[in-house]
């Protein structure tokens, strides 16, 4: 009996995989990028699977990402501490890396994502090439600075920030970067809020819609991500 065929959607994703798997012309030059949601909303959020794609083509990369236990299998559980989610993170991670060797591995986060993505970096020694943290959340609830895990981290870094995100005042985050040990590199969206969007009066106001801040943001993802493979990874 014949096998019924993936759907077009489908095979396309999977054609974009295989291709840049096999092709060992790229291999070392492609990024895996494992790619962490925030604490309220699931891998195949809207959100999520719009800036997957979005990474996937803009930095020709493998995008793995996955859900948490605590909302995983369509669960509404409210978050556990982010220290809880680092051994289930880095599980993720390694299987991603023996499934795709040789690629150069990203973690990207949103939110929570990003910050338990700093704590695996933290972690063990995993050839982490760079992190990219969409909308970090440096204010807690109380209000309290969480820069702890930041200051530990060695690899190069980047964080993607809306101008008007409350949980990252943009002033808290420059003295923050001042003390980082690593590299480290910030792109703000003008108007964004803590998921990037920006007001209907602002895109007015300021001629740039919500498409082309978004795509100035991974333009400069791009750029990073790629300098901060090291020269042997990407040499083929």
């Amino acid at each position: 009996m014949a096998t019924a065929a993936p759907p077009p959607s489908k095979r396309r994703r999977q054609d974009h995989d295989k291709a840049i798997s096999e092709s060992s012309a790229t291999k070392g030059k492609t990024p895996l990028v494992v790619f962490a949601h925030g604490a309220g909303a699931p891998s195949t959020s809207e959100w999520m699977l719009r800036w997957k794609k979005k990474i996937e083509e803009e930095l020709n990369a493998i995008v793995v990402t996955f859900d948490y236990p605590y909302i995983s299998g369509g669960k509404r559980k409210a978050p556990p501490k982010a220290e809880k989610l680092v051994d289930h993170h880095l599980d993720v991670v390694k299987d991603a890396v023996s499934k795709h060797p040789g690629h150069p591995l990203v973690l990207v986060g949103k939110s929570m994502g990003s910050r338990v993505s700093c704590m695996v970096t933290t972690k063990e020694d995993i050839p982490v090439a760079a992190i990219v943290c969409l909308g970090y959340p440096l204010k807690g609830i109380n209000g309290a600075i969480r820069d702890e895990t930041l200051l530990q981290l060695e690899t190069p870094t980047m964080f993607v920030q809306g101008s008007k995100d409350g949980l990252c005042p943009l002033d808290k985050l420059e003295n923050t970067r001042k003390k980082m040990k690593c590299p480290s590199v910030l792109h703000v969206i003008d108007g964004g809020d803590h998921s990037f969007k920006i007001g209907k009066k602002q895109q007015q106001s300021t001629g740039v819609g919500q498409d082309e801040a978004e795509q100035g943001a991974l333009k400069a993802m791009a750029e990073f991500v790629s300098k901060s493979i090291p020269e042997e990874e990407g040499r083929v």
